[in-house]
């Protein structure tokens, strides 16, 4: 039986025939006269060779272990039983034992936790010519642990099977895992990467927010292709292998800034992305086994640029070009559509042919006057389709001039034959709304009933439409722009609806919409869309603009009730929990709406016990001097963990609050905590720190809010400056006399009055001026694409201009980059908050903060 090998000894060497001894033998034999010649020197020549076998096999074991000591990584050599057999330098050194501790012991001594027959895989996949990979942790000499990656391969020595083991330390590369995932978490690019098949693999916090992921979603079930429709830069739809990770992959090389379309089809919501795709390669590889995709939001960018052109595809607008001299004309595909010829025309002559007799004599003349004097055109013409059917299209144009004084003429067609038609039967329509010219609610619940009534009859759908803003509308502007408002609400209805559906006006700002499932079992979707893609633009009155959105419900016949009456209710329900979930949208009604306002009481009866069970508290983020550093003020901001509903964020809860009426109530209690949290900072002598607090619209409407805070102020002995109240722009215009009273008594006290989230809502400058407020704070709406997207710079440049012009403070939010916060400074806000200096802290952690930083003067700048 072979032994095993001393610590140092190469595998091969064997003590059962020591070469220096038998060559130290066969000279002494040689050497023996008694001898004949012929033996001494048959001996004398094995002499030699064996000698000569002797310094080979020593220098074939010394260039072993030079090599075997090479190695960076622990090397171990181990039998088919597990005992180490050999271990190189690099083992030594990693386990920080010496070789005599471990050679000779099993492989145990080194890793304690395997398990008992955790050989019998490593040899099934040696004895297939394989090398085995496994991650393990192993145990130095101290009895700390190290994850190590171990490659373990077969060889035979002396017929049995030996096993070489290759340990490579991932302290460093789990070190280098963990910093490089923390540096996905804080960037704010959303950070994508993809497998070799395209699949993705890891997004970072930013990249789920950006695509619109909640914190539940898998990744790879979240980003399936089914979900998604990918548009090219002009909304083109494109394939799965133009994208820039396929291109990526396919070529290895990066793209640039490729601006994408994202539309998510459960949610109907449409993102668009600058994408920036990088190729990562394995070492000695020539294609990617991973991409790695860069992207930020530009969305909002998008929707600046491309305004117009949206507003043009929305109200199925073409475009059209005419070079006079040449008589060439070019037409856009959509312009191509409406005027339905076989083959679109391609001079003006051949468009002249498309209309009647006595509008092309009218357009020849609009044209003659454009090229001689320069006069733009703007003519509702009518023509005849190639099938037939009459064609009603408005032309506007302008002519320029080129540098050769050629003449073309550029503009727009929109097929109007929809609204002329409707105009028609608006005027021989008996049953109409005098203020809308649509149907009245008689004449609506009619058409529904006898079409349910009729078995003949397809199956039909009916949306319930409610407008979101329309009391605050008519309360600020008047009755007189109430009733305007709800005219050009019904215009863009009828245009959006088209010849899909039947329009009536239900009540007060609240319409219906009826349409047949016949053909199009998804037409109240795609009519809902439209209606509320309809309200992207502004509204205006006397030369004032603001923006009014719409809340859709959509409920089915027989199956979401079998009269008018109960479908109308059960539509009904649906916009009501659409316009309670996010404004602006659809809801169809299902089953499930009942289970949605058993959860809302749920969580509205958890609400209104939270402060009793304590379940709300508070965090300060600090308001910063952004040239200095130092923290000027805090903002209290309120969270709420629940026992059974989990921690829920405050845009969860808030506006649920404010509807209940539960906010009032919450309010006192923050104000009381804050102002608690305030006095107990200056007893532990860290000076009067000033809490921003925000304050509810209901406050002012429903509670005595002087009253109240002048008695929290005076429980904790704190002066009015340690207190700031944010309000919104609403509370300006809910009850003018009331406001204007309670905030000259809160200035009495010497409370900081600040208006929040300037600009985000009705901005009622006549108020502003009168009310002796302190200062505004630029919400992190505009903050957040400054400087990059010239809206938000133009915006806060004019709300800067306002806070200058009346002398008041500005405070910015949501600063987030070093960009950001040099263009404030540029701007000459000096103060602001944000994620660029820090979150919300717990009361301690701020305390902290500021007991190594002298607080700065606690008035706005």
């Amino acid at each position: 039986m072979s032994r095993k090998p001393r610590a140092g000894e190469h595998p091969s060497a064997s003590a059962d025939a020591d070469p220096a001894r038998l060559a130290h033998a066969l000279d002494a034999a040689c050497r023996d006269p008694d001898l004949p010649a012929g033996a001494r020197d048959l001996l004398a020549a094995a002499r030699d060779a064996l000698r000569t076998a002797a310094a080979g096999a020593e220098s074939a074991q010394s260039r072993y272990r030079a090599l075997f000591d090479a190695v960076p990584d622990p090397v171990s050599i181990l039998d088919e039983t597990g005992i180490v057999l050999d271990l190189n330098k690099a083992g030594m050194a990693a386990y920080r034992r010496s070789r005599e501790e471990i050679v000779g012991q099993p492989i145990e001594v080194l890793n304690p936790d395997l398990p008992e027959d955790h050989l019998q895989p490593v040899l099934e996949t040696l004895r297939r010519g394989g090398t085995y990979v496994i991650e393990v942790t192993n145990m130095r000499g101290d009895g700390s642990r190290f994850p190590v990656e171990v490659h373990s391969a077969g060889f035979l020595h002396e017929g049995r099977r030996c096993i070489v083991a290759v340990a490579r330390d991932l302290s460093a590369r789990r070190e280098a895992e963990s910093r490089y995932g923390q540096l996905l978490e804080v960037i704010d690019k959303g950070v994508l990467v993809h497998d070799a098949d395209n699949r993705p693999l890891q997004a970072n916090a930013a990249a789920m927010r950006i695509l619109g992921a909640e914190d539940d979603h898998s990744l790879e079930d979240y980003l399936a292709p089914e979900a998604w429709t990918l548009l090219d830069e002009s909304g083109r739809r494109i394939a799965d292998e133009d994208l820039p990770t396929t291109r990526t992959l396919r070529n290895g090389k990066a793209t640039q800034s490729t601006v994408l379309g994202l539309y998510h089809k459960p949610e109907r919501r449409l993102r668009w992305l600058s994408v920036t795709t990088v190729p990562l390669f394995m070492p000695g590889s020539r294609t990617p086994h991973q991409v790695i995709s860069f992207f930020s939001d530009v969305t909002q960018l998008k929707r600046d640029s491309a305004l117009f052109g949206r507003a043009q595809a929305l109200a199925r607008i073409g475009g059209w070009e005419w070079e006079a001299g040449r008589d060439a004309l070019y037409l856009t595909d959509e312009a191509a559509r409406i005027l339905g010829q076989p083959r679109p025309p391609a001079t003006m002559d051949a468009l002249l042919q498309c209309l009647r007799e006595g509008d092309r004599s009218r357009f020849e003349h609009a044209l003659r006057h454009a090229r001689q004097q320069q006069q733009p055109i703007d003519l509702e013409l009518q023509g005849r389709r190639s099938d037939g059917r009459m064609l009603w299209i408005r032309i506007i144009g302008e002519p320029e001039h080129d540098e050769s004084a050629n003449v073309s003429v550029t503009g727009t067609l929109q097929d109007i034959s929809e609204r002329k038609q409707a105009e028609e039967t608006l005027r021989v329509q008996a049953r109409t709304d005098p203020l809308t010219g649509l149907l009245n609610r008689d004449a609506i619940l009619g058409e529904i009933g006898a079409r349910m009534d009729d078995p003949a009859q397809s199956p039909l759908a009916v949306l319930y439409l409610d407008l979101d803003r329309f009391k605050m509308v008519n309360d600020v502007l008047g009755h007189g722009a109430g009733d305007e408002l709800l005219r050009h609400v019904a215009d863009r209805i009828c245009h959006a609806v088209g010849t899909e559906g039947l329009i009536a006006r239900f009540g007060g700002d609240e319409f219906l919409v009826v349409c047949s499932l016949a053909d199009d079992p998804e037409r109240p979707e795609c009519v809902a869309q439209r209606i509320l893609d309809a309200f992207d633009d502004g509204f205006r009155h006397a030369g004032e603009e603001f923006d009014v959105t719409a809340s859709i419900g959509i409920a089915r016949a027989p199956e979401d009730g079998d009269r008018p009456q109960t479908l109308i209710q059960s539509a009904d329900a649906a916009m009501y929990d659409s316009k309670r979930r996010v404004r602006n949208g659809w809801q169809a009604y299902s089953p499930a709406l009942a289970q949605s306002r058993k959860d809302r009481l749920r969580m509205e009866t958890h609400l209104r016990r939270a402060v009793d069970n304590g379940e709300f508290h508070l965090v300060y983020q600090p308001q910063v001097d952004m040239r200095k550093g130092g923290i000027v003020a805090a903002e209290a901001l309120i969270r709420w963990r629940n026992h059974q509903l989990g921690e829920m964020r405050p845009d969860h809860f808030i506006g649920h609050a404010e509807t209940t009426g539960d906010i009032v109530r919450i309010g006192r209690w923050v104000l009381s905590e804050a102002c608690q949290q305030v006095a107990a900072w200056r007893d532990a002598g860290l000076g009067v720190v000033r809490v921003a607090v925000n304050v509810s619209y209901r406050q002012f409407l429903g509670d005595d809010l002087a009253g109240t805070v002048r008695g929290v102020l005076a429980e904790y002995r704190l002066p009015g400056a340690a207190l700031e109240l944010e309000f919104t722009e609403r509370a300006l215009i809910e009850d003018a006399p009331d406001t204007l009273r309670t905030f000259a008594e809160l200035r009495e006290m010497g409370v900081v009055l600040t208006i929040d989230d300037f600009g985000e809502g009705y901005s009622a400058l006549n108020y502003l001026r009168r009310l002796p407020i302190h200062g505004m704070k630029l919400s992190q709406l505009f903050v957040e694409g400054v400087p990059r997207n010239h809206s938000d710079v133009a915006v806060c440049q004019a709300i800067a201009g306002i806070a200058r012009s009346l002398g008041l403070g500005l405070v910015a939010e949501g600063v987030e980059s070093e960009a950001q916060r040099r263009f404030l400074l540029e701007l000459g806000v000096s103060v602001g908050q944000g994620f660029l200096f820090a979150p919300g802290l717990p009361p301690d952690e701020f305390a902290h903060r500021i007991a190594g930083n002298a607080l700065e003067s606690a008035a706005i700048p």
